[in-house]
């Protein structure tokens, strides 16, 4: 038994000193130690005003649970800027009266991510991401419910395509 517990042992301390594989779900140069991210302007027509905020929190929080990152300012090894694009509701379903049965909260972001170590990882691109609720509510009821999952989900995938792609 003691063999196998040291067995274990090394193969964890193996594969995590090294810095190439990460439990975390991320993957990281060892050569990489800061993330800088910029407020996220909300420029969409419709505006919530708490969603500028909320959305660059929420991708600092994801960074500091799930990396070793030293947060900073401006110029990180890591760097994420943009916008908030469309925060829209739109029906997508109607009924035979043609009353909306469920609408969508749609919030798309554009993201510009630079990696300082490894410039063939930066990308300039656009996620976007939505949440459904019932036609006969009004938007005012689940609005802060359906921003913060919109939000989760749009973290995440900012998260897997920039450092989570080992």
């Amino acid at each position: 038994m003691t063999k196998l517990k040291y067995l274990v042992l090394l193969f964890c301390s193996a594969f995590c000193s090294c810095g190439i594989y990460s439990f975390n779900q991320s993957y990281l140069s060892p050569e990489v130690k800061t993330v800088s991210i910029e407020y996220f302007p909300n420029m969409a027509l419709l505006v919530n005003p708490a969603l500028s905020n909320a959305f660059t929190e929420a991708l600092k929080d994801v960074f500091t649970r799930q990396t070793r990152l030293t947060q900073i300012t401006s110029e990180g090894h890591l760097q994420f800027s943009g916008e908030i694009r469309d925060y829209s509701i739109m029906p997508t379903a109607i009924t035979g009266d043609e009353v909306a049965s469920q609408n969508r909260l749609t919030i798309r972001v554009k993201v510009k991510y630079v990696n300082q170590i490894d410039e063939t990882q930066n990308f300039d691109k656009e996620f976007s991401a939505y949440s459904d609720f019932p036609g006969e509510a009004s938007i005012e009821q689940y609005q802060a419910q359906l921003v913060e999952e919109i939000v989760k989900t749009l973290v995440e995938n900012i998260f897997n395509a920039s450092v989570g792609n080992w």
